[in-house]
């Protein structure tokens, strides 16, 4: 399941869930568009994952929250509790990685 996520309530609510990816782009973002289609599939293939998408120009404040510099980053949370981030474009096999999918 893939969320856009508009809000800092929104995000906060989100990330309570067991296992959340939250992949920080932008819509201008060459690398962002590379991984964007290999983000919904993870998102397909593996229902027990929560996608939040965020736009950094949209929702400055989380990404100034979590220290984004570079996109896309992403975040892999647990309970609501960070557990791996990566940052740059990166093939399927990491981002499952990322996500404890080996």
């Amino acid at each position: 399941m893939e969320i856009n996520i508009e809000s800092k309530e929104q995000f906060l609510s989100e990330i309570k869930s067991p296992r959340v990816l939250v992949d920080f782009y932008a819509t201008w973002c060459g690398p962002c568009k590379m991984l964007s289609p290999i983000i919904s599939q993870v998102a397909e293939e593996h229902p027990e994952i929560k996608v939040l998408r965020i736009d950094v120009d949209e929702v400055q404040e989380i990404a100034a929250e979590y220290n984004i510099f570079s996109i896309p980053t992403l975040y892999y949370f647990e309970n609501g509790e960070v557990v791996r981030n990566g940052v740059g474009f990166m093939p399927k096999p990491n981002v499952l990685r990322l996500c404890g999918i080996e």
